[in-house]
């Protein structure tokens, strides 16, 4: 208790994976201590999980969202074994683990040993069909190119252009990190999404040298696959869903509060407290504040509190984004599905960006006569598609997959998702606006921002983004506290 007689409240704002995980970490933390705290889960729709979302219907397991996450990155598979989920998790099928790539109208397999955009074979690169004889000239040339000696930030494109050539771009680079960031190339920052390549260059001077010394050391496990590392994606048996109730399950009763939005939060300087302006609520005073919301909307929540913060929080873009389950019978599609999916060029001009073989990718999600598969569409270099209805792009979807995989009569099945906004695009000088965000915060005590917006755009990263935010308000709380009872002590009479 504090001065006052009453316990802490802390408001998390945003019910997704980043606002349910850091209100777990809240009341784990206050129980653990004994110490009474509040914590507020504000949602203004009326479901939690954000664009999570596992739908289950006459046999078939459809992911309204993502539907799997990196277990290379430890936040989310320590969160799911604390919360007793690790029989739950399942890696995908061990199969066909290769995935396509749309060349001239037709799927050919990414070549072993690229890892989204440099090669890690000579042979590989060499026979594979991705790309012209005068691209793969091109990009050998990767050996000789000099190292970049300025340390400014530049774009995938400037990147990929410079050191394997234009081809390389728009026949690989382009469409596999778009499908990780549906992101334009000419914008996307390279310093803060693929670090890892600038290191290759500045380390090795040549990113095909990098490939062939981590390929020579890991062979061995590497043989045989294509594309990504299909043993590091992982999923639950019973949808992504599973995450979001299991975390609701193990917050306590009346902790979320559907249907609540927030307009606009406001410091209170003489009680150092957090005034959180509801619609046709009453407001609700906390002694800390979490947003997890897309930093367009945290940024007008926070325009009254400091402008500049909320403006630097509104620069960051963001792009919307379409899901199409789409349910057959094996007949009625002629490829083989041999692989977990394909990407989509964008100098293909195709409605789709990806499609994933969902029944092959994760065992359990369709009969076994049947296909599910999960088709995108949008994204920055198509936001024109999301101005379709939904009629429009399951045509336009089917389309696509007629030529591509052969699909013949009429789906037994479509739905459509929608995800406006929703993904953060990390634009050159990403990290500098992050920073900037970052030191005008340290003016707004008691408040943290958290999300995807701001160091990483996967489930791990919502999730260690709200573990540090917990962790950062949990110790803001222990100093009030304590300033307050060094004021209870040293009080005259």
């Amino acid at each position: 208790m504090d001065s006052t007689g009453r316990g802490k409240r802390v408001v998390v704002i945003g019910g997704g994976i980043t606002g349910l995980t850091a209100a777990y970490r809240l009341t784990q933390a206050a129980q653990a201590r004994e110490g009474p705290l509040e914590v507020v889960v504000l949602e203004a729709s009326g479901r939690v999980g954000g664009t999570i979302a596992t739908r289950s219907q006459d046999g078939l397991l459809m992911e309204q969202g993502p539907d799997c996450f990196l277990s290379a990155k430890p936040s989310g598979v320590r969160l799911c074994e604390e919360l007793e989920l690790g029989d739950e998790i399942i890696g995908t099928t061990t199969q066909y683990r290769q995935s396509f790539i749309v060349r001239d109208g037709r799927l050919v397999p990414v070549p072993q040993g690229f890892y989204l955009m440099a090669p890690g074979s000579w042979r590989s690169l060499l026979t594979t069909p991705v790309f012209s004889w005068r691209g793969k000239l091109r990009m050998a040339l990767d050996l000789v190119v000099p190292r970049r000696t300025t340390t400014d930030d530049e774009s995938l494109a400037q990147f990929v252009t410079r050191r394997l050539g234009r081809e390389a771009l728009e026949r690989m680079a382009q469409p596999m990190v778009g499908g990780i960031y549906t992101a334009d190339p000419q914008y996307l920052s390279m310093q803060a999404t693929m670090p890892q390549f600038l290191e290759m260059e500045q380390r090795h001077g040549s990113l095909i040298r990098a490939m062939l010394q981590k390929q020579r050391s890991a062979n061995s496990t590497a043989a045989g696959t294509s594309g990504p590392r299909y043993g590091l994606f992982v999923s639950f048996r019973h949808g992504m869903q599973t995450l979001v109730d299991t975390l609701v399950a193990h917050l306590p009763a009346g902790t979320v509060r559907r249907h609540t939005p927030v307009r606009r939060l406001q410091r209170l300087a003489e009680t150092q407290r957090w005034l959180v302006h509801l619609d046709q609520q009453p407001a609700l005073e906390a002694d800390a504040v979490c947003v997890s919301l897309p930093a367009p909307q945290a940024g007008h929540l926070l325009r009254d509190v400091d402008d500049t913060l909320a403006t630097a929080l509104q620069a960051i873009p963001y792009a919307s984004s379409a899901i199409v389950n789409l349910v057959c019978t094996r007949a009625q599609v002629s490829h083989p599905l041999d692989g977990m999916g394909f990407v989509v060029p964008a100098i293909e001009q195709r409605a789709l960006l990806a499609c994933s073989f969902s029944s092959v990718k994760f065992a359990g999600r369709a009969p076994q006569d049947q296909v599910l598969l999960r088709a995108f569409v949008g994204g920055a270099l198509q936001q024109e598609q999301l101005a379709r209805s939904d009629a429009e792009i399951q045509q336009a979807v089917v389309h696509d997959l007629r030529q591509l995989l052969g699909l013949t009569g009429e789906p037994l099945a479509m739905s459509v998702t929608r995800h406006l906004e929703a993904m953060p695009q990390y634009h050159v000088g990403h990290l500098d606006r992050v920073a900037q965000i970052t030191s005008h915060m340290a003016h707004c005590p008691g408040l943290v921002l958290a999300g995807n917006a701001y160091h990483g755009v996967g489930i791990p990263d919502c999730i260690h983004s709200a573990e540090r935010a917990a962790q950062t308000l949990l110790e803001y709380l222990r100093v009030v506290l304590s300033q307050h009872r060094e004021a209870v002590v040293t009080r005259p009479g």
